[in-house]
């Protein structure tokens, strides 16, 4: 499977660990968006797109995101052990949508990424280019695809 396109979004944003926001075609057949570019201690790396994870108040039947405390639906206090701990002990709040299977073919995704993120900083230094606000993220930016 090759990668035949990458397209980045800069984003401007308040927290500045976040600097991208990538969508990447295989084949030219296959897309996957809103992969993350973040800024990290060791350098940058790649957040796969996911999404929250929720389970069912037990009086209500109500959804709620495992990170709530207290149902939106009856208002009735939710258990704080409703969700799994990773290897750091940390909950598991979010579920990737689609993600590599092995590192090798992570390490490969991420250093196509964070190459397109790197030339398109500096085609952002150009003038007249406008970076994505976070609060903006379903209006199209005609040059920051």
């Amino acid at each position: 499977m090759e990668i035949t396109e990458v397209r980045v979004r800069l984003v401007r944003n308040r927290d500045d660990r976040l600097k991208a926001f990538c969508s990447m075609t295989f084949d030219n057949e296959f897309v996957v968006r809103d992969i993350k570019v973040i800024e990290g201690p060791d350098g940058y790396f790649i957040a796969m797109p996911s999404r929250k994870m929720s389970d069912h108040c037990g009086k209500c039947g109500g959804k709620n995101p495992l990170g709530a405390k207290f149902c939106g639906g009856c208002g009735r206090p939710l258990s704080r052990h409703r969700t799994r701990q990773d290897s750091r002990g940390r909950a598991s709040l979010h579920a990737d949508i689609a993600h590599p299977i092995n590192p090798e073919c992570r390490a490969r995704i991420q250093e196509k990424l964070v190459t397109a993120y790197k030339t398109e900083l500096e085609k952002s230094k150009q003038p007249g280019y406008q970076l994505l606000e976070i609060d903006d993220l379903d209006k199209e930016v005609p040059n920051a695809m």
